[in-house]
């Protein structure tokens, strides 16, 4: 099902990615150690429902994949950027064309860990940012994990032409609440395809029993 959204956002993002391909994207690795660390370290069993929001057309499914992980849905507002992955992996994955800042067409408490590299950051109003809470708070069961990978405060206030909300893991574990316990964070920098420096952090935090 395909979410309500404003032209002019899914339109950017559709634009992005018929304009650049996958590997051209500033956001792009080629492996996801950190992701894989963190997604390893939540503990979670082969079979958790995992949902990786903006997923585009990144690589960190067939690296789930590889990991043994099969129960897996990638979301993004970009039908061209799912496209890419889809063609590649089909049926092994569960694909949602949704804007994570309006309800979404998923169960209730039926996700175990909640997947976000550089999608929050994005996210400049109020309204963007509560409707992303709303989604994350419905979906992810208690004693489940949400792992949150943004600008850090020393990155760039923007990146593909849009401007940024930068986070340390202090104002990410504010903006989550007390229902959510910060279990590991990792400040590590990221080398765009360009050869840019972005500051990321990255944080893996667990929802209270």
């Amino acid at each position: 099902m395909v979410a309500k959204r404003s032209h002019s956002t899914k339109e950017h993002w559709q634009s992005v990615y018929s304009l650049k391909s996958a590997q051209e994207v500033g956001w792009f690795q080629a492996q996801h150690e950190v992701s894989i660390e963190f997604i390893n370290n939540s503990g979670i069993i082969k079979d958790a429902r995992i949902l990786d929001v903006g997923s585009g057309a990144t690589t960190l499914l067939d690296d789930l994949l590889d990991e043994g992980y099969s129960n897996i849905v990638a979301m993004d507002i970009s039908a061209s950027a799912l496209a890419v992955s889809r063609k590649r992996l089909a049926d092994l994955i569960t694909w949602e064309v949704a804007d994570i800042t309006y309800p979404l067409d998923i169960e209730e408490n039926s996700i175990d860990l909640w997947h976000d590299r550089a999608v929050l950051h994005f996210f400049t109003s109020n309204i963007e940012k509560q409707g992303y809470l709303k989604n994350l708070k419905r979906v992810v069961k208690r004693g489940g994990f949400v792992i949150i990978e943004t600008f850090s405060p020393e990155g760039a206030p923007q990146c593909s032409g849009l401007d940024l909300q930068r986070y340390d893991e202090e104002m990410l574990e504010q903006f989550l609440g007390s229902d959510f316990e910060l279990i590991l964070f990792k400040r590590h920098v990221h080398s765009t395809p360009s050869g840019a420096k972005r500051p990321y952090v990255s944080t893996l935090f667990k929802r209270r029993e």
